[in-house]
């Protein structure tokens, strides 16, 4: 029963360390389907910072390719607060994440 605890704990913990690697690890080799129900928590939980960068880095390369094409004199401060405010929404949702899989594994642990 303590091993299925702290192997629960481990996978949403491993966000600072291996985020992808270990829930996979801890899914395929648990046999014990509420480990693997945390497992795959985690697992969601890591990809949702990694899906967030991608479409930061989208609207990045799409405010960047716009704004100088359709706007040429323009002085690019448009460009800058897009960026400012993508970058703080991935920013919130990250930090976001890394609490509620701090707080998960503390809960798991009791």
């Amino acid at each position: 029963m303590e091993n299925q605890k702290i192997l629960s704990a481990f996978s949403y913990l491993s966000i600072f360390f291996a985020p992808f690697i270990v829930p996979l690890i801890v899914y395929f080799v648990s046999k014990d389907s509420e480990v693997k129900r945390h497992s795959i928590r985690a697992l969601i939980s890591h990809l949702i910072p990694f899906l967030f960068g991608i479409i930061f880095f989208i609207v990045f390369l799409f405010s960047s390719m716009s704004f100088n094409t359709f706007e040429p004199d323009a002085t690019g401060s448009t460009f800058i607060i897009i960026w400012l405010a993508a970058f703080a929404i991935y920013l919130l949702v990250s930090l976001g994440i890394i609490i509620w899989n701090i707080v998960q594994a503390v809960r798991v642990i009791r």
